[in-house]
């Protein structure tokens, strides 16, 4: 599904009431009142509506007869979907939450995109590889974290569509949704580690057609993001049940 867009009052609308829902600021089960978010917002109720439609179709909200519009469970949000993530770093952004969910994307890319390297290396064009190659020239290019952020969004979806998946190639909204925030955190900070040697050697290997070798590339790739990560935020820690550090063996880990 195309990202929603933002511009103009509906876009504004549609943004303004997720981030509502996602911060809890209208929670869970409450019904909206209409007539005051037409007034406070100073939007018509048909644009109201027609935002609220867009919520709707990522599950969010919805409406009946004698109850009026509610937000769903959260149980029934999509949160796969690519503005559902967007806005939701865009909401947590400088707390914990974003953190927590950028680990939570991380491990969702520790399941795809080893699983997906080896279909790439199978399957690659020229074509793919020209991408590829394109991406990691980018990348090592030294014009700024938001330019080394495109060029590593670029280099994974690239990698995405060197499975000739569709559905894999969908799950490029998934990854690049956390992967761009993780990347301003992590190129915006000092000693980061280059990334261009890892990616080389997905390519490399994608490109000698060698699945076992993109796999353990990819998983080392990986690797380095979390540990990029954990220089910016701190390493993770596993909570006990008190919330305290998980110990082992009587020793703080």
């Amino acid at each position: 599904m195309t990202p929603y867009a933002r511009r103009g009052v509906h876009g504004q609308t549609v943004e303004t009431l997720a981030r509502r829902v996602l911060s809890g600021e209208i929670p869970e089960g409450a019904t909206l009142d209409m007539a005051a978010l037409q007034s406070e917002l100073d939007v018509s109720l048909t644009a109201l509506r027609e935002s609220l439609k867009v919520l709707a179709a990522k599950g969010m909200v919805d409406a009946r007869q004698k109850r009026g519009t509610f937000v769903r469970p959260r149980s029934d949000w999509n949160l796969l979907d690519a503005d559902v993530l967007r806005w939701q770093f865009s909401e947590s952004s400088g707390t914990g939450a974003d953190l927590a969910l950028l680990r939570n994307l991380g491990e969702v890319r520790g399941i795809i995109e080893p699983a997906a390297v080896r279909l790439a290396a199978a399957r690659r064009t020229d074509d793919d590889l020209e991408a590829l190659a394109a991406a990691l020239t980018a990348m090592g290019e030294v014009s700024g974290a938001n330019h080394a952020v495109e060029a590593d969004l670029a280099f994974h979806r690239a990698l995405l569509a060197a499975t000739h998946n569709e559905l894999l190639e969908r799950m490029e909204m998934v990854i690049e949704s956390g992967l761009a925030q993780r990347d301003q955190l992590v190129h915006s900070a000092p000693h980061s580690e280059d990334p261009v040697p890892s990616h080389r050697a997905v390519l490399d290997a994608v490109r000698d057609r060698d699945p076992d070798a993109a796999e353990r590339a990819m998983r080392a790739l990986l690797d380095q993001a979390t540990r990029d990560l954990d220089k910016v935020s701190g390493p993770n820690v596993p909570e006990g049940a008190d919330g305290s550090p998980e110990q082992k063996d009587g020793q703080a880990q």
